[in-house]
């Protein structure tokens, strides 16, 4: 039985970096370190070990990595395509398990994979199986942790609905359940993956703390906040796609035009919004009722 002690992450002080790390420290069960930039002025917990590397350097991510029984990365957008040197020094340093920065929508779904905002994620995917097939001897092996649109995450940053008024767009009618989960439930998945090392070995794992629509997210918010107008405006993501591809056609690759791919991977029809099967049982994470909706919106919105 494969046993996984040493754990290092790489984007740890970023959105999901933050609470994989609380979580791997609430555990009790790992010595965790972070893979940090010479330059980098971030400050990390108690008992984290960080190790100064050169990402631009397979050689310094290796030896960094050496000792690692498994390497969780977190990176945003900006350090997406940097994973294939993490990858590669993670499998010359001998690490057993490496989780790159998959969480949110299925890539492996061929019309999510298709949308240019996840262009990094399909290509660093690609290359850790393609590197890990040419690896000889013991072969490092992988997770990809998929858990749908962050909840708490999407409520504080305006993504569902505008936090000052409660304006809503909602995306082709609002009635389709969709996945979701809090970045907590993020961590403490991520824990579970390495104590489930067999089970969770070379494939995807789907969790959500529960699937909602976007109309049942208006009601809760008009309990919560009464005072908000919580106007919704009916949207089609045909459209928007189409106004993004317009976009990409001239070279613009803002946030604006980016964005709101995001809204056919969690939205349309037919792109796996909605995990139908999720592995919640496995990892040891309970579902979540409206009620702990209204609680999260309360602590946000009041």
């Amino acid at each position: 039985m494969v046993e996984i002690k040493n754990v290092a992450v790489s984007g740890a002080s970023g959105t999901i970096g933050v609470p994989v790390v609380k979580a791997l420290l609430d555990s009790g069960k790992f010595t965790v370190s972070v893979l940090a930039r010479e330059s980098s002025k971030s400050t990390y917990p108690p008992g984290v070990k960080v190790l100064r590397v050169d990402f631009e350097s397979v050689a310094s991510l290796t030896s960094a990595l050496k000792g690692q029984d498994a390497v969780i990365s977190t990176v945003g957008n900006d350090g997406m395509a940097g994973q294939t040197k993490v990858i590669d020094a993670a499998i010359a340093a001998g690490v057993k398990r490496f989780l790159p920065s998959a969480f949110g929508s299925d890539v492996e779904n061929p019309l999510v994979a298709a949308l240019p905002v996840f262009a990094h994620k399909v290509m660093v995917e690609k290359h850790l199986e393609a590197a890990i097939a040419e690896q000889k001897g013991e072969k490092m092996t992988y997770t990809y942790f998929r858990n749908g649109i962050f909840l708490d995450w999407g409520i504080e940053v305006g993504f569902f609905f505008d936090v000052k008024t409660g304006k809503t767009p909602l995306y082709d009618g609002g009635d389709q359940p969709f996945s979701t989960t809090t970045l907590a439930s993020v961590g403490k998945g991520v824990v579970s993956v390495l104590e489930h090392y067999e089970e969770t070995k070379n494939r995807a794992v789907f969790v959500h703390d529960l699937a909602i629509s976007q109309k049942k997210l208006v009601e809760i918010g008009k309990k919560v906040a009464p005072e908000k107008a919580w106007e919704t405006e009916l949207v089609l993501t045909s459209e928007t796609k189409a106004k993004s591809d317009e976009g990409l056609a001239k070279g613009d690759y803002s946030g604006a035009v980016m964005i709101p791919y995001l809204y056919n991977s969690i939205w349309t029809e037919g792109y796996g919004g909605y995990y139908e099967k999720v592995d919640n049982e496995l990892l040891g994470l309970p579902l979540m009722t409206e009620d702990d909706v209204e609680r999260i919106m309360r602590k946000i919105l009041v």
